[in-house]
């Protein structure tokens, strides 16, 4: 199983929740919401085989980023995971709209160097990161919970990019339209945990599970075949890197 968008640093027992997926077996990219968090992050994670730290700037804490665009200008090259970094034009991101605009300019640039594993956040402003993805030839991302209009979703795949999906898009008309319209060699799974929930605790990596199931009845497939069509949709873009 894969799990491309965890926060990992933000449940009550980090490394416990790492170990289970470890001993399950499960890839989990593990984004960070600041710099300083990954900083503090990679040495909790030195000798995980599964587990993949991602370096992030999450546009709602952009007000905060003038020490941490320099802390992501340090770590840059150490990792080829990148996120959760992009927009968010919502009511709860309008006001910091500019600045959110200048910091994900500033990481594009940093980060088209060559191709990279990158999670973007782009709540109400879908159509502005698909549009700086393609200035600072970013060719392949990941958008991380889309929520944007049905009609975006074929102009994001024509440029490259994937999406990730989770069990709370699963809950609703719009979110499962959304998953419908997603071509299956470009979708992902992810848990965004622990931000969803299954019940009344936090999802973990180990619950891709319930979501692969819904996602092979979608398909017409079985869960074996979900689980290994959604695993080299992950491998593609880890190939990319490879050969970068």
């Amino acid at each position: 199983m894969i799990d491309v968008h965890c926060h990992i640093d933000q449940y009550r027992d980090p490394l416990s929740i790492v170990k289970e997926s470890e001993n399950k077996g499960i890839i989990t990219v593990c984004q960070t919401n600041l710099p300083s968090h990954f900083q503090i992050g990679m040495r909790h994670l030195v000798g995980f085989k599964k587990t993949r730290l991602a370096l992030g700037l999450h546009p709602l804490l952009a007000s905060k980023s003038s020490a941490e665009i320099r802390l992501f200008e340090n770590y840059i090259g150490m990792t080829s995971y990148i996120g959760e970094i992009g927009l968010d034009f919502s009511r709860e991101g309008k006001s910091t709209k500019g600045c959110q605009l200048d910091i994900f300019k500033k990481i594009l640039q940093l980060i088209n160097d060559r191709p990279r594993f990158i999670s973007v956040h782009s709540r109400s402003a879908e159509a502005e990161v698909l549009h700086l993805l393609s200035d600072n030839k970013i060719k392949t991302s990941v958008f991380h919970w889309y929520t944007g209009p049905i009609d975006l979703i074929s102009d994001i795949v024509k440029k490259g990019h994937y999406f990730s999906v989770n069990h709370q898009m699963i809950k609703t008309n719009t979110g499962r339209k959304i998953l419908e319209n997603i071509p299956p060699d470009k979708l992902l799974t992810e848990t965004d945990g622990p931000h969803i929930k299954i019940g009344q605790r936090p999802a973990v990596p180990a619950d891709i599970a319930l979501l692969e199931k819904y996602i092979s009845s979608m398909w017409g497939i079985s869960s074996e075949e979900a689980s290994n069509k959604i695993k080299a949709n992950f491998f593609n873009i880890i190939n990319l890197l490879k050969t970068s």
